[in-house]
């Protein structure tokens, strides 16, 4: 993530296993992770290699993230029980909190659990995979961009606009509210990168 491993560069299993002290086992799960999240590729005879990660590419997969939560929050508008709809709420309430204190650590992890709700709450367990697919991809982008103190607390901002949305069932609110939070978390990270 942050260039030490330059993009094109062999993830070689063998020079991993003596870098870390450990066997090839938990070198080959790792290379395969990096893989499913599309830090790194498999090439037929040269094996696995870091990828570029672009502004372009980034720009794609947050466009891809927003249009996804935002139909996760389309359907969660309609379709979350009462109990989803008080865990939200006091999901937002503990971020709210964070927010105030300024502990980006637990802010993330909150953050987390706000955003996998909504997309359990859209009852749509193929929209859930690929939202939770995506937010894998984006994991280590979204993460950075939270420990601005500034960015934490205009997130928690944008957050309150879905809980409301949400809550009030009004689900062409909450979509628009979920893509532009996903836009804003995207120039936060463009931002950076540039």
């Amino acid at each position: 993530m942050d260039g030490t491993i330059k993009a094109g560069e062999k993830l070689d299993e063998q020079t991993l296993t003596k870098r870390f002290g450990v066997s090839r086992t938990p070198i080959r799960e790792a290379l395969h992770e990096l893989v499913s999240r599309s830090l790194a590729e498999r090439v037929p005879y040269r094996g696995v290699l870091v990828v570029d990660i672009t502004k372009e590419r980034i720009e794609e997969m947050f466009e891809a993230m927003g249009e996804i939560e935002a139909l996760c929050g389309r359907f969660a508008a309609e379709r979350m029980t009462v109990s989803e709809r008080i865990e939200l709420e006091g999901l937002h309430k503990r971020m709210s909190d964070l927010a105030e204190s300024g502990d980006a650590t637990a802010y993330e992890a909150v953050n987390s659990q706000f955003h996998q709700l909504i997309f359990q709450s859209s009852h749509n367990a193929e929209l859930i995979e690929l939202a939770n697919q995506l937010r894998l991809k984006l994991a280590p982008f979204r993460k950075s961009q939270l420990k601005s103190h500034t960015r934490m607390k205009r997130s928690n901002t944008e957050h309150e606009a879905i809980v409301s949305a949400l809550l009030d069932r009004e689900s062409k609110r909450a979509e628009k509210a979920l893509r532009r939070h996903l836009m804003s978390a995207a120039a936060e990270v463009i931002t950076t990168m540039s």
